[in-house]
Order: C-alpha cells, then structure tokens, then sequence
C-alpha cells in the first residue's frame, strides 16, 4: 500500500525568473500584464503587475494558471474541447476559477506536473506569447 505520493513543484526562485521572462517579452510586445505562478494545488508561489496593466487581468492571470496546472492542460486547449457539447459549453464556464481562454500553460519537470501559469492584460497571442517566454527557462 502506497501511504506517500511525491509531488513536484516550483521554486520562489524560478517562479521568480519566469516572471522576469513573462515582463521582458511583454515589454517587447509594449503591452502591460500581469503574470501568476503557482504550486500544484493552484497557490500563488509569485506574481507581478507591471505598470499600467488592467486591474481585471489580475484575477485573470491568477485563474489561468489555477487552471492550467488544475487540469494539467493549456487553457487555449480547453474551448476546442468543448465548442461542440452543448451542455458542457454552457454549463463548465460556471466553474470558479476556470478560464477557457489563451494564456495559462502548465509546467512540467520531467513530465511531472510542478506549477502553472497565467498572464492576462494583452491580447490572448500576446498573453501566450509571454507565458511561452517564461517556459523556455525550463529547456534552457
């Protein structure tokens, strides 16, 4: 009987780095976000809002890693999984915290999950766009 699962997770320290990598891409794109990072239960390990970004975007980001790392899946995946159900369409995007949107990725160590997450304030591209910037440290 296994009494033990080991989780991964992410350090304050890389959270930190991705977010520096999230803002210097958002920077290039000249667009203001905010930038979430999380554990594996969806706690924020890191954040930042970088002058001017929307108010709005910082629940946001923080649900787009929520849910990024809830399901171990990129919320830009999700809408294409549920465009043509009907009921699961009009009923999932009730859930708290769910986003069905671009911009929340899960992160992965060696193939385990270890975090999420999210940023919002610019277009979805532009979102996804610096949370892929952040990803890279990890293959670096």
């Amino acid at each position: 009987m296994k009494v033990f699962i080991e989780k991964k997770t992410i350090s304050n320290e890389l959270a930190q780095q991705m977010i520096l990598a999230a803002k210097a891409k958002a920077e290039e794109l000249q667009v203001a976000v905010d930038i979430a990072v999380t554990d594996t239960g969806g706690h924020l390990i890191a954040f930042s809002r970088m002058d001017s970004a929307p108010l709005l975007s910082i629940d946001i980001a923080q649900n787009k890693a929520y849910t990024a790392v809830a399901f171990g899946l990129p919320t830009h995946e999700w809408y294409p999984l549920i465009e043509k159900q009907p009921a699961l369409k009009a009923g999932i995007v009730h859930t708290p915290r769910l986003v069905v949107f671009g911009g929340g990725y899960p992160i992965f160590h060696n193939k385990k999950l270890a975090g999420g997450i999210g940023v919002s304030g610019g277009s979805e591209e532009q979102d996804r766009l610096c949370c892929e910037a952040a990803l890279r440290l990890l293959t670096i």
